[in-house]
């Protein structure tokens, strides 16, 4: 298949490009997002690959079907950027990644969290300027802990299992439980306010819905412990950044680990080293000392890139051999 690879960066192309020595599929790839301004890059390909931050309206999903395009493979778990209704009614397949390395992501959920809580990001720029007090660096212990962790999928699950390696007590809120990994990973299911209520770290593994949006309110910042320490992995709009601010301002939130943002379309992934920022809001986050933001490289191991890689181009050989798609998103 000739396919069209968007919102690429050189570890994409090397990925996607070794992987593709399996399928032989004809890749070519831009830099661009995909959305309504680049739709037209899109012409004469069989498939499109975008990203998480890449659009694909009603709009832009006509003009793929008038090119011809029968074949949106997502590189990514979330499909929040796509208009699925419309893909099904234009008789364009989506497909994803849902499960590419829970790991990475679950691990790079305890590096923020880690590197916040024993303060080693401030430790590391004083002992660079040769100032070796500690004076300000008291941090807290895991081991004792409440760990409660919003969303209990794979990624969650991962997460619970390392903060069971801590020592810590784990609770979970998800809308689908699974008792079996309950048992087995020994997490307890409990009710959204609960976990908010007793948790001393929140972590976040929800995907986007209409459901989860701003799931971190103000409402929901004020039920939790004084200090409470969050960090979100997963989708950016599972948090009021406003709100959050303002937790931030009083301490009713002691330390945040952010690698995503819900604006961050058209900052991450980008060098804006020699502009400006635009974003206010995220520009304002940026000053808390207790803050720590990634640039949503929680699925950057050289695994991760590898199992993304070959999922996306079977999806692609699959449809082209009109094979069952597994991974196919059949609805909104």
């Amino acid at each position: 298949m000739r396919i069209a690879v968007f919102d690429t960066h050189p570890y994409d192309v090397a990925a996607l490009t070794a992987a593709n020595v399996e399928f032989g599929h004809e890749l070519e790839f831009f830099e661009e997002r995909l959305h309504e301004k680049t739709v037209e890059l899109a012409h004469g390909f069989d498939a499109v690959c975008p990203f998480v931050n890449c659009r694909l309206t009603e709009k832009v999903l006509e003009r793929l079907a008038e090119f011809g395009v029968r074949l949106v493979a997502l590189r990514a778990a979330g499909f929040n950027g796509v208009d699925i209704d419309a893909a099904i009614r234009l008789g364009i397949k989506v497909v994803r990644v849902p499960a590419y390395s829970p790991e990475a992501v679950a691990e790079h959920n305890f590096a923020l969290l880690l590197t916040l809580i024993r303060k080693t990001h401030r430790a590391y720029n004083r002992v660079r300027e040769q100032n070796f007090s500690l004076d300000g660096l008291e941090g807290f212990t895991l081991h004792g802990k409440t760990y409660g962790a919003l969303g209990a999928g794979r990624i969650g699950q991962c997460a619970l299992r390392i903060a069971k390696g801590f020592g810590c007590k784990l609770l979970a809120y998800d809308p689908y439980e699974n008792a079996a990994a309950a048992k087995e990973i020994g997490f307890e299911y409990a009710s959204l306010e609960r976990v908010l209520a007793e948790s001393d770290v929140i972590s976040l593994h929800l995907p986007l819905t209409e459901q989860s949006h701003h799931v971190i309110d103000a409402a929901a910042l004020a039920k939790m412990k004084r200090g409470v320490v969050i960090a979100n992995t997963s989708r950016g709009g599972l948090i009021d950044t406003a709100a959050l601010i303002e937790a931030l301002k009083t301490g009713q939130v002691g330390g945040v680990g952010l690698d995503v943002y819900e604006q961050e379309e058209g900052v991450f992934f980008h060098d804006l080293s020699d502009q400006p920022l635009q974003d206010d809001i995220l520009a304002r986050l940026m000053i808390f000392p207790n803050v720590l933001i990634t640039s949503h490289q929680g699925f950057l191991t050289r695994e991760a890139l590898h199992a993304i890689a070959l999922t996306t181009l079977g999806s692609a050989q699959a449809f082209e051999r009109g094979e069952a798609l597994v991974n196919e998103v059949k609805s909104a």
